[in-house]
């Protein structure tokens, strides 16, 4: 392959064929196989933990010396602790259920026949990313126990550590002896790659982007191949007058100080008119205190600390330990506000009142609805899936988190005894 290093279409070319053939293998595989490829991936992470530090302090520095934001390079940064939750993950989606032939619903007709619709691997996925090593494994981890072969293009910055963390997947594979080439990486951080990529159509079945708006915006306008969009997180919490003001403080300062980077970290605080004076200042503080940049609209900048919010405040993705915030003068007119600014991905309410949560559940269309938590949890792995591939914030097919299960298509199997049509 290092020959091909220069000449991009043809290196794409040859690990798209590579992956075509090795997804045509796994996608029979049996279940047993990809758990002992999975666990085996995990026992190399960890085996190998201290080489992957190493590795990761090279993207560190590359980051650091490209002028990456704190945020950002916290979603780069590997430690042991954080190594610990990629074998977990990797464990924990070898141990889940094998969903490729699953029978996901079935039923006789008058006829005679007897209709399956069963699950089916999608064949090769392609997944677009940036800096967050950990997705490397996930990615890699979900379209295997999926029955795909996955073609990786990790960001510039986690060069290095993705690049081990994909030879211990492989690791597994040959252990489990399955095709090495059902996990692939684009081998250069020439953008050309991405570019390839997103006209693959003979060997690529679907792209999944993951990161921020200027990508998925790129993905989205130039791929020939379909894609499931997993677009900025730019969710709200709605602070309702019927919230319960410890639940408040405590869901509203995880939800956007527990990790800023991430793309279920708040972005914007919604205050009902009726509760400002007590619940909403006493939030406002907090955030301020904990060194939450609150920029606010016209009734919050009374409040010592709020800076005046702007315009492009409003349906911003900050990734950093700003929030915006607006008083609104009832739950319709936070929806309203969510519908204009929101990005589909995540939103809150924080309320004691069933009905207006019904009415936030039952009116906004995004992909994750919460009531009472933080919308840091809009995590696959706090979905019970052991990992994602990401958050898909469109309407066709996976939405919310996408596991392995997300990443099948289905088929129907129909059984007759000489059946034949009158």
């Amino acid at each position: 392959m290092k020959d091909l290093i220069d000449n991009i279409p043809a290196l794409m070319a040859d690990i798209g064929a590579r992956a075509k053939a090795a997804s045509a293998e796994l996608a029979f595989a049996p279940a047993e196989a990809k758990a002992q490829a999975l666990n085996a991936a995990a026992d190399a992470v960890w085996a190998r933990r201290d080489e992957i530090i190493a590795a990761n302090a090279r993207d560190m520095a590359f980051g650091t010396e490209k002028g990456l934001s704190d945020a950002m390079l916290d979603r780069l940064m590997l430690d042991e602790t954080r190594i610990g939750g990629i074998v977990d993950g990797l464990r924990a989606v070898a141990g889940q259920d094998d969903p490729v032939g699953e029978v996901m619903t079935e039923w006789d007709m008058e006829s005679g026949l007897h209709i399956q619709r069963v699950r089916t691997p999608l064949g090769v996925i392609g997944v677009i990313y940036e800096s967050r090593p950990n997705v490397t494994a996930d990615a890699g981890a979900l379209c295997l126990k999926s029955g795909n072969a996955v073609i990786l293009r990790g960001g510039s910055e986690s060069f290095h550590s993705s690049g081990l963390l994909v030879e211990c997947l492989k690791d597994g594979l040959r252990i489990a002896g399955l095709p090495e080439d059902s996990v692939q990486r684009v081998p250069t951080r020439d953008r050309a790659a991405v570019s390839e990529m997103l006209t693959m159509t003979d060997t690529i079945d679907v792209i999944v982007p993951r990161g921020g708006k200027g990508l998925v915006g790129l993905v989205q306008r130039e791929a020939r191949v379909p894609v499931f969009a997993h677009l900025e997180g730019i969710c709200h919490i709605y602070l309702d007058a019927a919230a319960d003001p410890e639940k408040a403080l405590r869901v509203v300062l995880n939800a956007k100080t527990r990790r800023t980077g991430i793309c279920g970290a708040a972005e914007c605080l919604l205050i009902h008119r009726d509760v400002l004076d007590t619940i909403g200042q006493g939030v406002v503080r907090a955030l301020i205190d904990a060194g939450v940049e609150v920029r606010g609209d016209a009734d919050l900048q009374s409040i010592p600390g709020v800076v005046a919010a702007e315009g492009g405040d409003w349906g911003c993705e900050f990734l950093d330990m700003i929030i915006a915030a607006k008083v609104v003068d009832d739950i319709d007119g936070a929806i309203a506000h969510i519908q204009t600014y929101g990005s589909s991905h995540t939103e809150a309410i924080l309320t004691e009142d069933y009905a207006a949560a019904a009415r936030f559940f039952q009116r906004l269309d995004s992909a994750i609805l919460m009531r009472n938590a933080s919308t840091q949890f809009a995590d696959g792995g706090e979905f019970g899936m052991g990992a994602e591939i990401g958050i898909a914030t469109g309407k066709m097919h996976a939405r919310g988190p996408v596991g392995a299960a997300q990443l099948t298509s289905f088929k129907y199997l129909v059984t007759g005894d000489g059946t034949i049509r009158n």
